[in-house]
């Protein structure tokens, strides 16, 4: 099952309120947003996972050390708990080391842990997109490096198998508002040469200028990394509120006026 694609197209549309027969769940209308928001979580805590939905976001990422197996069982138990708020939750793990050594085994004790996608770095064996794993997507951590080539060369990543989406890695938090349109240019060539559908970090204190400008690199979610949980959970509302604004927005612009074009 493609969770992911769920994940990224259930942002854009329009959920309406209301639950199914007599013990069908009561949820609030969801209004269809420019991408997922998906909130990352570098530790493990009791209640984070749950308050992070309940605040609106539609995914969630955690970190992971494969040494650190025992945290699986808590990690599940967080997931289970998130999941009685949004039974449709899409949850992914980004694996933090020892990556050499990680097996088939572990990958399914992962998916059994309620995972469903993980992230892997740039500079993770080859190997372990070859690795079939019923129900586990995976996402490819891609850097943004210098060069006029460069977006020729990590083309090549669409000719992997097992792929299921990538992670851009741009290093934008702390400049994308100020950033020119030649500048944006030169990302967007390197976001158009992977073509898989993107994951793109964001800043805690996004601002509506920074959301429009992240907007024109056309990534499917965006990825909030937590905080103190009563200082996340307003962020994550405030990033919402943003993504829907810039939806709303997009349904509002002018198709160009030049005879011929044809945009998709």
């Amino acid at each position: 099952m493609a969770k992911l694609h769920d994940l990224f197209t259930q942002a854009r549309r329009t959920q309406n309120s209301g639950g199914m027969g007599f013990l069908g769940k009561n949820k609030a209308e969801s209004k269809a947003r420019s991408a997922a928001l998906v909130v990352e979580f570098t530790t493990i805590s009791a209640g984070q996972a749950e308050a992070a939905i309940k605040a609106g976001a539609d995914g969630l990422l955690f970190h992971w050390n494969p040494q650190n197996e025992s945290e699986l069982t808590t990690l599940k138990a967080e997931i289970a708990s998130a999941q009685a708020s949004n039974d449709q939750l899409v949850t992914g793990l980004a694996l933090t080391g020892n990556l050499e050594e990680l097996e088939r085994a572990t990958l399914v004790q992962i998916k059994e842990a309620g995972i469903q996608y993980i992230v892997l770095p740039f500079d993770a064996p080859a190997r372990l997109l070859a690795v079939e794993t019923k129900e586990l997507e995976k996402v490819v951590i891609v850097p943004m490096r210098d060069g006029e080539i460069y977006p020729l060369y990590i083309h090549n990543l669409t000719a992997f198998d097992g792929i299921a989406a990538v992670l851009l890695d741009f290093g934008l938090i702390s400049k994308v508002s100020s950033m020119t349109i030649e500048e944006v240019l030169d990302y967007r060539a390197v976001r158009e040469a992977v073509r898989f559908p993107a994951f793109l970090p964001i800043n805690a204190n996004l601002t509506e200028e920074d959301a429009y400008t992240l907007a024109t690199l056309g990534a499917q979610a965006v990825v909030l990394k937590a905080e103190k949980l009563e200082k996340t959970v307003e962020q994550i509302k405030a990033v919402r509120d943003l993504l829907i604004k810039i939806h709303e927005d997009e349904k509002e612009k002018d198709t160009p006026s030049v005879p011929g074009l044809n945009r998709k």
